[in-house]
This record gives structure tokens, C-alpha cells and sequence, in this order.
């Protein structure tokens, strides 16, 4: 404990010992991080602004602090559980790169996640790491595991162009030969800084197995959810613009998105419900109800009704909440301007109408699987970051996507 103490106290931004953090992070769980250590990272913390080192490596340690001393600061949240500050996720503050498309950042990060799920289960189960060895799963759930994880970022290794890399593939090899062959892949394929973002944005708060694969499904989650809401942002613009055509294709593209996810809910189901409920006991605080990507994506299809902008789920996020008060554009709004300013024939208005239906049905049954996997792991129990866990899910299902038009059923068919 002193070494570790010492390390950190004599650090600079340059040379910050992120290894050494996380590996004692991951010895104990970051709710049992010692209060020395906590101390002494809150110190460096202090020295960051003006201090040496690039904007950069400034702004990368900043962030990487802020999401390892939640609990220390006592503002542990959702946010910060799952890391989000540290993930490029698709959006202005994390614009593509140079030649690449928000669908394909969206695609590289989910098969990122992903792929590192598979190789923890996989080098567990192979003997290569004691990482969080409490409640190990039995190996046809890992097999298990292999199967789902792949079937749900098959599409994306297509259109990034990893699964050729995988002699054979598909259904010619078995879920954990395959797996083998895709993290292989995915690993040749990373960059250093993407390699350093897999490592810093898993901050587990206790050392069970399952919490693993957990926080990398959320984060997965919370990658689609934010390319939906580019997609969305793009197809108002596009329908304000009288670009019908076009807002068809970024709904089309935000409900092939949801879609493909809708896999990683098998996969969350495979989770031990003992092992889920032994790691929730140290993450009171932090709740998907403060997902800021999933408001912000229900807020810019429709504004929300005001009973639900002034529960707790909005409040919990008040930048987007602020943004709704302020009337932000909504694809809702943009749909009725077009229909009473007579810019969509009969034909375009049909489609239209279909393509909101389509994404519409994808979101409502997300909705449903969420909380029949919620009633699965939670029963009645009360859900965390404070809130009523399953009634709130239940009485979610029943908000409409959109209004413009008739919304489909509320089975989703």
C-alpha cells in the first residue's frame, strides 16, 4: 500500500502510473480502494489545472480521475459507473475521424466492448487472469456467451471488415473457436489509443465475475444509443430541409442500430442472478435511469409529455431537460411542419410514415426486453440511483415514440 501510495505521489501527467492504478483497482473493487490511495489521486487531481503535460494527457487524466474517485467525491452515478466520459462515442464532441462515418465509429467501438467481454471470458477460462474471480461462470455459459456476443456484432464485423480475417468463420466453427479468432482479430486491429481506452474504462466496483460482461453491455448500449441520436439530429434537419428521402435513411439506420443490439439483452440474461445481485450491492447511485443518451434520443423523436419531463428520469439528467424547455427541435415537430405546409405527397408521407413505424416498433420492443430482463434479475426489489426498479420499466413501455402519425401497438407488432 505504501508503494502504491508513493508511485502515485510522485507522478506527473506524463508519466501517470495508470497500470498501477487499475491493477490495485482491480485487486479489491473500486468501492474498496483504500482511502490512502484515494487521497493520494485526489492530490495529483489538484495539480492538473496549469500543470505540465499536452491538453491531451491533461484532459485524459482529468476525466480518468473524475470517474475513479466518484465514490471518493460521493457524485458516484451512472456515468461515471460506465465510464462514458472516457469512450469516443458518435457525436460533436467526438466527431469521426477523417474519412469515417458516425455508423462506423459506432461500429468500431461496439466491436471493441464486445470483443473485450469475449476475451475476458475467454482468458478466464483458459487460466490467463485471477481478474475478478468471485462467481465464475460454467463453460457452456461461456460457450453461451461466444454465441450471443458474435451474433450480436456479426453485422458490425462485416461493415469494418473483420470477419473475413477469420479463416472459416461462422457457422463452420464452434461459438468459442470462433470467439478466439474474432478477439484476435479485434486485438491486431486496435490501435494504441484505442487499446488504452479498453483498459482505462473498466472500473468494476467489486471483484464478481459477471460485472465484467455487464459494464461492457451497457457501454454498448450507450455507444448505439448515442449514434441514434446523431441519426435522429440528422434526419430533422434533413425533413426541415424537405429532404424526405433522406430523413427515411437516418431512421432507417437509427432502427437497423437498435435492432442489431437487441442481441446483447440475450447475453445480459446469461448473467448469474447471484452474481448480479452481489455487485449491485455497491452500486447504489447509479441507475440507467441517468442514461443521458437514452433521454436525449426519447426527447428529439417527440417532446416528451410534462408528467415525464418532470420525473426523476429527467431530472436526473438536466442539461437534456433544459434543452427540451429551451424547444429543442423534435423529428415529431419537423413531421407536422411538413404535413401542413403540403411538402409530402401521398407517396412520401406513406413512407415516412412507415419508416417512423419501423423504428418506432424497434424501440418499443427494446423497451419490453429491458424490463422483462429487469423483472428477471430485480423481481420486485427497488432499482438503484434511488429508483422504484420495474414499475418505472412497466409504466416506460407505455411512452409513445412518436405522434405525429398512429403509433404501432405497444407489443411492438
Amino acid at each position: 500500500m505504501p508503494e502504491i501510495t508513493s508511485v502515485i505521489s510522485a507522478s506527473t501527467t506524463t508519466e501517470f502510473p495508470y497500470d498501477t492504478v487499475l491493477d490495485e483497482f482491480h485487486r479489491v473493487g473500486k468501492h474498496c480502494v483504500s482511502h490512502d490511495i484515494l487521497t493520494a489521486l485526489d492530490k495529483v487531481r489538484a495539480t492538473l489545472p496549469g500543470g505540465s503535460g499536452s491538453p491531451a494527457q491533461i484532459g485524459l487524466l482529468t476525466r480518468f480521475l473524475d470517474i475513479a474517485l466518484d465514490k471518493y467525491d460521493d457524485r458516484y452515478d451512472y456515468p461515471t459507473y460506465v465510464a462514458l466520459s472516457l469512450l469516443p462515442l458518435p457525436g460533436a464532441e467526438n466527431p469521426p475521424p477523417r474519412g469515417a462515418s458516425a455508423e462506423g465509429q459506432r461500429d468500431r467501438l461496439v466491436v471493441q466492448l464486445v470483443g473485450d467481454a469475449l476475451r475476458f471470458e475467454l482468458a478466464v477460462a483458459d487460466g490467463r487472469t485471477d481478474l475478478l474471480p468471485q462467481l465464475r461462470p460454467e463453460a457452456r455459459t461461456v460457450e453461451k456467451r461466444c454465441r450471443l456476443a458474435l451474433r450480436a456484432i456479426r453485422p458490425a464485423l462485416g461493415r469494418i471488415g473483420l470477419a473475413a480475417d477469420v479463416a472459416g468463420g461462422g457457422d463452420q466453427l464452434d461459438p468459442v473457436t470462433e470467439a478466439r479468432g474474432i478477439c484476435a482479430a479485434i486485438e491486431a486491429d486496435l490501435s494504441p489509443t484505442e487499446r488504452r481506452t479498453l483498459r482505462l474504462s473498466m472500473l468494476p466496483v467489486w471483484v464478481v465475475h459477471d460485472e465484467y460482461l455487464f459494464i461492457r453491455v451497457l457501454q454498448s448500449f450507450e455507444t448505439t444509443y448515442a449514434l441514434i441520436a446523431v441519426q435522429l439530429l440528422a434526419a430533422t434537419a434533413a425533413l426541415s430541409d424537405g429532404d424526405s428521402a433522406g430523413a427515411i435513411r437516418r431512421l432507417a439506420v437509427a432502427g437497423a442500430a437498435l435492432s442489431e443490439s437487441a442481441p446483447l439483452f440475450s447475453l445480459l440474461a446469461t448473467m448469474q442472478v447471484a452474481a448480479f445481485h452481489t455487485f449491485r450491492a455497491y452500486t447504489e447511485g447509479a441507475s440507467a435511469i441517468q442514461s443521458r443518451n437514452y433521454k436525449i434520443v426519447e426527447s428529439l423523436c417527440r417532446k416528451p409529455d410534462r408528467p415525464r419531463l418532470d420525473s426523476a428520469a429527467y431530472h436526473s439528467v438536466p442539461e437534456v431537460r433544459a434543452r427540451v424547455l429551451a424547444g429543442q427541435a423534435t423529428f415529431d415537430e419537423a413531421v407536422e411542419v411538413a404535413v401542413a405546409d403540403g411538402r409530402l405527397g401521398a407517396d412520401g408521407r406513406a413512407e415516412l410514415e412507415l419508416a417512423m413505424h419501423g423504428f418506432a416498433t424497434a424501440l418499443l420492443q427494446w423497451r419490453q426486453t429491458h424490463y422483462s430482463l429487469a423483472v428477471r434479475m430485480l423481481g420486485e426489489r427497488s432499482g438503484t440511483g434511488y429508483t422504484e426498479g420495474t414499475p418505472y420499466l412497466r409504466e416506460g413501455r407505455k411512452i409513445p415514440v412518436f405522434c405525429a402519425f398512429a403509433p404501432p401497438p405497444e407489443d411492438g407488432r
